[in-house]
């Protein structure tokens, strides 16, 4: 991290997400065990939250999880764009350096505005030991940053909960949302994306004695937490394998880990990257069966900026560029080797054409 600090507006503290309005109290544990890692990831939510100086929340909360599955180096690929034709959702514009509109309004204010979560370990989090943010995410919204305005901490973070990361795109609140976001059919109608930056897939998070098994017929009759506007809420929307969800989901998805440590829930169902990163810091937990839905994380901008979509696309070639030693697997032994082992490198891009 370098040593000088990204400027942001007046900051008020993010909370670490309940269902009502105001502050989460921790709670203990009800097995005479002590919350694990940091104190407990509800500990860590608290610290998080208390240490926000420099960054803009936009609401009370903010966080989500991701996920990560094995990913290796390829060419790019083309895809022709065809009328409602969402085969290939991560395809996006090629890749250039021009300005527009959209860069000539960064420029002008000479600061980029990144929507970005504080709470999620490795990806997008505020130690509270240096208390700046830190991250994978963190670290390529730098490097955009530095891209466009030639200063990696001309940034000013806000943090944004799962649920309104498309309308602070569309309302102007941010430029960009770099914060474990899947590309898909959906979300192509109301932001424009980046070609992919990683790939991720939908686990089962629970405890280790758990009976639970997977995102399988093991969850009938459990209680799962979800985060509101996320593809894994989607994923029970469509088969809940019997699980009560609705009763169970949360606009933070930190709440789901904080209320799996509180025994409120049995599971959590979120991307596998963002899950590891919290069985790390709880040795109770881990994930459960396999990755269910392959995913791709992309930049996000307003829907129409294709000037910012082509540059960040330029600034993930760059990025990506250079093999073992690229910036991309520099972020990513920095960040998530320890807890996602074995990737090789970052999915090729796609572009469209037509």
């Amino acid at each position: 991290m370098s040593g000088a600090k990204s400027s942001a507006d007046p900051a008020r503290p993010a909370g670490s997400g309940t269902d009502t309005p105001g502050r989460a109290r921790p709670v203990p544990r009800r097995t005479g065990g002590r919350l694990r890692g940091w104190g407990g990831v509800a500990g860590m939510a608290l610290a998080l939250a208390l240490a926000a100086g420099a960054l803009v929340p936009l609401t009370r909360h903010g966080g989500e999880a991701a996920a990560a599955g094995l990913a290796g180096p390829g060419t790019a690929g083309a895809v022709r764009a065809k009328a409602d034709d969402c085969k290939d959702p991560e395809a996006s514009l090629p890749a250039a350096n021009a300005d527009g509109p959209a860069i000539d309004a960064i420029k002008q204010r000479g600061k980029l505005i990144a929507g970005v979560d504080q709470n999620s370990f490795r990806w997008g989090y505020r130690n509270p030991a240096t208390r700046t943010l830190e991250g994978f995410d963190i670290d390529l919204v730098k490097a955009i940053a530095k891209n466009i305005l030639g200063d990696e901490n001309a940034v000013i973070y806000r943090a944004i909960p799962t649920s309104q990361r498309i309308p602070a795109l569309q309302n102007g609140t941010v430029d960009v949302v770099v914060r474990t976001m899947t590309v898909n059919c959906s979300r192509i109608k109301q932001a424009s994306f980046s070609t992919a930056y990683f790939e991720a897939g939908q686990q089962v998070l629970a405890p280790k004695a758990s009976a639970i098994t997977g995102f399988d017929d093991s969850l009938k009759g459990k209680r799962v937490c979800v985060a509101a506007g996320s593809t894994a809420f989607d994923a029970l929307k469509a088969d809940a394998h019997g699980a009560d969800y609705q009763d169970f989901t949360v606009p933070n998805q930190l709440d789901c880990l904080v209320r799996l440590q509180q025994n409120l829930v049995d599971a959590v169902v979120t991307d596998n990257a963002l899950a590891a990163g919290q069985a790390a810091q709880d040795p109770a937990v881990q994930l459960k069966g396999s990755p269910f839905t392959t995913e791709y994380y992309g930049a996000a901008v307003k829907l129409g900026n294709t000037d910012l979509v082509r540059r960040i696309n330029q600034v993930l070639v760059d990025y990506r560029g250079g093999g073992a030693g690229s910036p991309w697997m520099t972020a990513y032994r920095k960040w998530l080797a320890a807890d996602l082992p074995g990737i090789s490198g970052p999915p090729a891009p796609k572009y469209r054409t037509g």
